[in-house]
């Protein structure tokens, strides 16, 4: 992060990029798990922009091309792209709450505007890369990856003007387990590096982090790392709403963030798919700014 000490933080409480309740209390509940104080006593300057406002369709799903409640994901995108786009020109680090994975196509369309090259770390046990010709579901948080690369609904992939935001090249996928086939043919096709639990179980996290930081240093002018609390095993994170077992676990992720912290490549970060609902205790929002501590340089001595 060098020497910017501002962060911008924005929370996007919404739930409309699939079916289970109560991710759109993610940005609440990481609130009062006590994140903004813990970050001015790590002496950040910390700007609150608070929660987007999310307008719940009264029709309905919205059938158009089987994806859930298009309209509504396109106007919140809009809204978060020009948020984080006037956050960025304020010199703050964006740090966006979510709010299912949904999320992340208004804050990269926001962000990717301002580098030549954006990086992409999808810490994720998905790979969010299905379209909706390839979605089981129609759920647009299974899809934002894609969107990102300029393949999906063109209402989508347009967000802020411009399309794509991000080249296949420049995304690392980290703590896949759990991919559809559409997915599997896409991630071959673009060439996408992903390093799934095997090679993380394999290779151990450290030599998976520096490999990957290696890679974007030489590539990127930032890098965006989009943090979905379901890579983390439900074991340590249960308040996820597409739980998979066998996943990263609560250690291995602070090795990541402070091995992102060590190498100051992180530029914008958002932490997302935090469910209260299907919490216990809070415990998930609790590792949820956890690991922002450690991403943003938090140190034990």
């Amino acid at each position: 992060m060098g020497e910017q000490k501002k962060i911008s933080i924005v929370g996007v409480p919404m739930d409309l990029g699939q079916i289970r309740r109560g991710v759109d209390m993610g940005p609440s509940a990481m609130r009062y798990a006590g994140l903004i104080e813990g970050l001015k006593n790590q002496g950040f300057q910390v700007v609150d922009y608070g929660d987007i406002t999310i307008h719940r369709s009264t029709n309905g799903t919205n059938q158009e091309q089987k994806l859930r409640n298009l309209q509504e994901v396109i106007k919140v995108s809009e809204q978060l792209c020009s948020e984080l786009d006037e956050a960025i020109q304020k010199r703050g680090f964006p740090l966006v709450l979510g709010g299912d994975h949904s999320i992340s196509i208004g804050s990269i369309a926001g962000i990717a505007k301002h580098y030549k090259n954006l990086g992409v770390i999808w810490y994720d046990a998905h790979a969010d890369l299905n379209t909706a010709e390839t979605s089981p579901s129609g759920n647009i948080h299974g899809m934002p990856l894609a969107i990102n690369l300029g393949l999906g609904h063109k209402l989508l992939t347009n967000i802020g003007g411009y399309s794509p935001k991000v080249k296949p090249e420049n995304i690392i996928i980290i703590g896949a387990r759990s991919i559809d086939d559409g997915e599997r043919r896409l991630i071959k096709e673009k060439g996408i590096t992903v390093f799934t639990m095997h090679e993380i179980d394999r290779r151990g996290m450290t030599a998976v982090m520096e490999e990957a930081i290696d890679y974007l240093a030489k590539r990127t002018d930032g890098v965006h790392l989009s943090f979905d609390l379901d890579a983390i095993d439900p074991i340590y994170a249960p308040g996820v709403g597409t739980p998979v077992f066998g996943g990263v676990t609560y250690r291995e992720s602070h090795l990541a963030m402070e091995l992102l912290a060590e190498s100051e490549l992180i530029t914008s970060a958002e932490f997302v798919e935090v469910n209260p609902i299907l919490d216990d205790k809070n415990t998930t929002a609790d590792v949820a700014i956890e690991l922002v501590a450690s991403l943003l340089g938090k140190q034990l001595l």
